[in-house]
């Protein structure tokens, strides 16, 4: 089978090989035939040895995918040949809490990843997909999509008439936009790109900013909304953005941390979010029964995740690139 791996970090030492097929199951255990994975910033971070340098090299890169199970072991209860799953990315997170080495015990790194044929994964870390979607467009749901979700409705529960600032357009905040719109809230975007801005308008969202036009955007989320602040703040820059990520929620709201595409230092007044009563929630994906319930949700509002653009496995490497160059609007799609 095809296989692509990591045996040194660094993006010119991924290589496409052909390695067994598994052939043997355990008790609960399921063969999963994967045919699309979908890249998330963690997984060029992984590749190059800055996401966790100790990560055990060979690795099998990625942590999103879909496919169709083709061979169940004994006791296996919830799925059945010819099933359409995602995999788990923490494939032992079940509720909505989780332990620290629930957290740490997850696919494409220390776990091998998706960039394979074939996966043999406890039935306990797949979930089904939902029926409307293709390979393609399930593959970007178990990372980008769950971690919007958790943010908006397993953590704290979004509410029709709030206000919720999404940071960029990449695969987390498309999906926040597009999950918050299902809960009939006001959503504004933030992007260095009016293209980029316009098609966010054209996916629902009420109001966009420039934010190189507008550098203290904060101050424009506060105009926005009559100086009463966002509910939500979805917040993938880090110490690189959060202050006006501070500036534009109101007394009370939320900042939904997830990444530091802005960077990872930086002198931050925290005064304000104190003063304000303001909450900042770490966010790292979430269980398999949010899984349950996000894709009970997508499949019964038909929502359609947005591929940017699908690469083979063969070009690897041009889809990283591609993900690294930040040209991509929501998801990059990798097929196997």
């Amino acid at each position: 089978m095809k296989q692509i791996q990591l045996s040194k970090f660094g993006l010119d030492n991924l290589v496409l090989l052909d390695v067994p097929k598994p052939e043997s199951l355990g008790k609960g255990e399921v063969l999963v035939r994967l045919y699309a994975a979908s890249l998330n910033y963690r997984d060029s971070l992984v590749v190059e040895g800055k996401y966790n340098p100790k990560f055990p090299l060979p690795l099998v890169p990625c942590s999103d995918g879909a496919g169709e199970v083709v061979g169940v072991g004994e006791a296996v209860s919830e799925f059945e040949i010819g099933d359409k799953v995602l995999l788990q990315f923490a494939p032992l997170w079940i509720g909505k809490e989780a332990t620290h080495r629930e957290l740490r015990h997850t696919i494409g790194g220390p776990l091998p990843g998706t960039l394979r044929e074939y996966a043999v994964v406890s039935e306990f870390g797949l979930v089904k997909m939902p029926t409307h979607l293709s390979y393609e467009e399930g593959a970007t749901l178990p990372c980008a999509a769950l971690t919007a979700w958790s943010g908006l409705y397993s953590f704290n529960q979004v509410k029709a008439g709030e206000t919720v600032v999404v940071q960029g357009t990449g695969g987390v905040s498309i999906f926040a936009l597009q999950l918050a719109k299902l809960a009939g809230a006001t959503v504004i975007v933030t992007s260095s790109s009016d293209e980029k801005l316009k098609k966010a308008k054209s996916l629902g969202a009420d109001y966009s900013i420039n934010y190189k036009e507008t550098p203290e955007w904060g101050k424009e989320v506060r105009s926005i909304t009559n100086k009463i602040g966002a509910d939500h703040i979805i917040e993938v820059g880090g110490a690189g953005t959060l202050e006006q990520s501070i500036a534009a929620c109101k007394p009370f709201g939320v900042i939904h941390l997830i990444g530091i595409l802005a960077g990872r230092s930086g002198e931050l007044n925290l005064l304000p979010a104190v003063m304000n009563n303001i909450k900042i929630q770490g966010l790292v994906v979430g269980g398999r029964n949010a899984f349950f319930d996000m894709n009970k949700a997508i499949e019964s509002s038909k929502l359609k995740p947005v591929v940017d653009k699908v690469f083979p496995i063969e070009n690897t490497k041009g889809a990283i690139e591609y993900l690294r160059s930040g040209s991509h609007f929501g998801k990059i799609v990798i097929t196997i």
